[in-house]
């Protein structure tokens, strides 16, 4: 009789207990646990030069830059809007955010009628939560939420009705709190908005300049859960730190107060990256974890004029210009991004937030809610470093309905969009084209319009189109 080897044993025995593979330690993991643990990392108006290992020099952000040294950092990745709710609807499920009716930050009502924008998102939307829950994950969201539930809306879904089973936000959302107390170097305590316990709770008040380490030891606890009930976990930790009102540690607050705007964002940059090492150590120094869990950090749209920054980049959060819609991205998974890859620079693949859901999916198995049709493309090996592609289809944004004028900056473009190294603006009728070519010219300094007829014109038309047949008519 022939020796059997040991790979050849293993993999028998995996194929007797249903499915069992060999982790990085080779020991058999369940079928169940195979399936890859998420965590979304999704950052409030962060620029995109502000992790020190995308070229901050005045801030340190060590354990984000220990996290780009062990897996890859993309430098050409976009956010689907230049404002934070419909940037978080985009995230959230793999479509443009103006196919809901969210085009800016959601307000009180009036302001949302003023704008013509919807209240919240319509729970039917096809969260990428909801299908990884159907799979068998336990789904948790901690931080900002911002897509319902906010001032006077008291009547939003609750953030469970999205389809996570637990949830800690802030004053942006339904359901379970922390809400921000802050703290000046006097020792004067005080409340941002008081009265966001007209949503609902339990609410806890904790210090501003504490409380990505309270969604933090509210997410570690979930995910044990979850480990503990043989599910893989999917979880949101959306920190609203580096938006502002700035509010540093109090012993911090009069030597950044006395550097200015910028010196309170870096002083709240530094500490939130402080508070996400916890989470960052929960993952790396347990193996398994280690092993099957894929980290994503990025921000939700472009820095506050004045705060972060951008580098070469033209533009701010609220800007249609790269500023405004391009966000640093961080991939981490020692067990799925392949050795060779861990610690590259991604200089060359164009995609965008909406691509994350559906590569997400791929990953995990999912399936895609029914009837969902996603605007994003799978990109799982882009992400996974396995590949240098881009997007097939271009990306298109709209300007949030109440930034014509801002930031010093009159008249803006309505809609951009990207499509290979173009980039190009214009207003809803077409008019006012500005064409750029953001490889040579990332600081769209060059208007190629008059030189390039032919492009300018195709892409006016597609973008002219695209938003049409994305808006809500009113």
């Amino acid at each position: 009789m022939p020796r059997i080897t040991r790979r050849e044993f293993l993999t028998g025995a995996a194929l007797i207990t249903g499915g069992a593979i060999l982790s990085r330690s080779g020991l058999a993991r369940t079928a169940s646990s195979r399936k890859p643990n998420i965590i979304l990392v999704f950052i409030d108006d962060m620029g995109w030069a502000d992790f020190s290992c995308f070229g901050n020099k005045d801030a340190k952000t060590p354990n984000i830059d220990r996290m780009a040294r062990e897996g890859i950092a993309f430098e050409q990745f976009y956010v689907n809007s230049p404002i934070c709710s419909p940037s978080r609807v985009a995230i959230s499920t793999g479509q443009y955010p103006q196919r809901w009716n969210i085009t800016s930050y959601l307000s009180n009502r009036n302001h949302n009628k003023q704008r013509g924008i919807a209240n919240w998102l319509d729970p039917k939307a096809p969260m990428l939560a909801r299908s990884l829950k159907a799979s068998g994950y336990a789904t948790g969201h901690f931080g900002k939420w911002h897509m319902g539930g906010q001032r006077d809306v008291t009547d939003a879904p609750k953030i469970k009705e999205y389809g996570f089973d637990e949830s800690l936000t802030n004053f942006e959302g339904m359901g379970p709190k922390l809400l921000p107390l802050t703290m000046d170097g006097k020792g004067k305590v005080g409340k941002i908005w008081g009265r966001a316990t007209i949503l609902g709770g339990p609410v806890t008040w904790m210090q501003r300049s504490k409380i990505t380490g309270g969604f933090v030891d509210a997410a570690i606890p979930f995910m044990d859960k979850a480990r503990k009930a043989g599910k893989p976990f999917y979880v949101n930790l959306w920190p609203d730190d580096v938006h502002s009102p700035f509010w540093p540690p109090a012993e911090k607050f009069n030597d950044a107060k006395k550097k200015g705007k910028r010196g309170m964002y870096i002083a709240v940059l530094e500490a939130m990256d402080q508070q996400f090492g916890k989470l960052f150590d929960y993952v790396r120094k347990d193996e398994k974890l280690c092993d099957n869990t894929l980290v994503l950090i990025c921000s939700d749209n472009g820095p506050e004029k004045g705060a972060g920054r951008a580098a070469n980049l033209k533009g701010y959060k609220t800007h249609l210009f790269e500023g405004g819609v391009r966000s640093s991205l961080v991939a981490w998974g020692p067990g799925l991004i392949p050795k060779r890859a861990a610690g590259t620079r991604n200089k060359d693949s164009v995609f965008a937030a909406i691509d994350l859901t559906p590569s997400l999916l791929k990953l995990t198995g999912a399936k895609p809610q029914a009837g969902a049709k996603y605007d994003g493309e799978d990109l799982l090996d882009v992400l996974l470093g396995k590949s240098q592609a881009s997007r097939k289809a271009p990306i298109f944004f709209s300007r949030p309905p109440d930034r014509k004028n801002f930031y010093g900056l009159n008249d803006l473009p309505d809609l951009s969009m990207r499509h290979g190294k173009w980039k190009l603006l214009c207003d809803y009728d077409g008019t006012r084209v500005q064409l750029y070519n953001v490889i040579t010219d990332p600081g769209e300094t060059k208007n190629l319009a008059e030189s390039q007829p032919e492009v300018a014109e195709e892409l006016t038309k597609k973008v002219t189109a695209w938003y049409e047949s994305v808006r809500v008519k009113k």
